[in-house]
């Protein structure tokens, strides 16, 4: 019922910014919370940061909580991750994720297999 789509991945020095896009597809965007989440090479999928379906309300992990921003634009069917100060350790594939019945209220849905729909990954590197 949703498809996404992830761009913005890229090389990019430590202490840098990246912005990461999430273009959605259908017209009913704002139904759906949309969760960023990454994984680095032998490590399992983490989350990163999330927004309620109005965007009213965000989440972030701790490793990267004032340093990232996440957002949505539901008119242009769009949610976006912005990275600043970006650190070696950011270097992952970078997924997108919404669902219908997300609502951030335990730790469920801070666990990617709780995720219906998933974007197909953008690569992100940080280089020191």
């Amino acid at each position: 019922q949703v498809q996404l789509v992830e761009s913005g991945g890229g090389l990019v020095q430590a202490g840098g910014s990246l912005r990461l896009s999430c273009a959605a597809s259908g017209r009913t965007f704002s139904d759906y919370a949309m969760g960023w989440f990454r994984q680095a090479p032998g490590k399992e999928r983490e989350f990163v940061a999330g927004i309620a379906w109005s965007g009213g309300n965000t989440y972030y992990s701790d490793s990267v909580k004032g340093r990232f921003t996440v957002s949505r634009d539901n008119d242009r069917n769009t949610g976006y991750l912005q990275m600043n100060s970006l650190k070696p350790e950011d270097t992952a594939v970078y997924y997108c994720a919404a669902d219908r019945y997300i609502y951030f209220s335990g730790r469920r849905s801070y666990d990617a297999p709780s995720w219906d729909y998933w974007g197909q990954g953008t690569q992100v590197t940080v280089s020191s």
